[in-house]
């Protein structure tokens, strides 16, 4: 797809697909108890769907753009050339910076295909 016709719609599912969510309280269990990980994510999925550009998540969470070389970066890329939609970003605020519960790779993948394009996150 080329960039210039990328829309959100077209790149984007609407709603977090039901997966993501197992995946988010892994992450979180790493940054937080078990119960608090699991109170978030129950958080996560309550909270509407908004839109933030990714140079802003990405600059927010204060971690580094992965190469477009990653494996999971490039799947990602592969996806969207095949016309396969992203799952939406699941994001917590943390204390300094943005936590990315899921969605680190589509995020950077994001990035990639145009930085000021929105990202369909939930943010808690």
């Amino acid at each position: 797809m080329k960039k210039n016709m990328l829309t959100r719609d077209k790149l984007w599912l609407k709603e977090p697909e039901d997966h993501d969510f197992p995946a988010a309280q892994d992450y979180l269990e790493l940054l937080f108890t078990p119960e608090e990980a699991q109170k978030l994510v129950e958080k996560l999925k309550e909270a509407p769907t908004i839109t933030k550009k990714s140079k802003d998540i990405l600059r927010a969470s204060k971690l580094a753009l992965l190469p477009d070389t990653n494996i999971h970066v490039k799947e990602n890329l592969k996806k969207v050339e095949k016309n396969k939609k992203l799952s939406p970003i699941l994001l917590v605020r943390g204390q300094h910076e943005l936590i990315i519960a899921d969605g680190y790779h589509r995020l950077c993948c994001s990035y990639y295909l145009t930085e000021d394009l929105e990202v369909p996150c939930r943010l808690v």
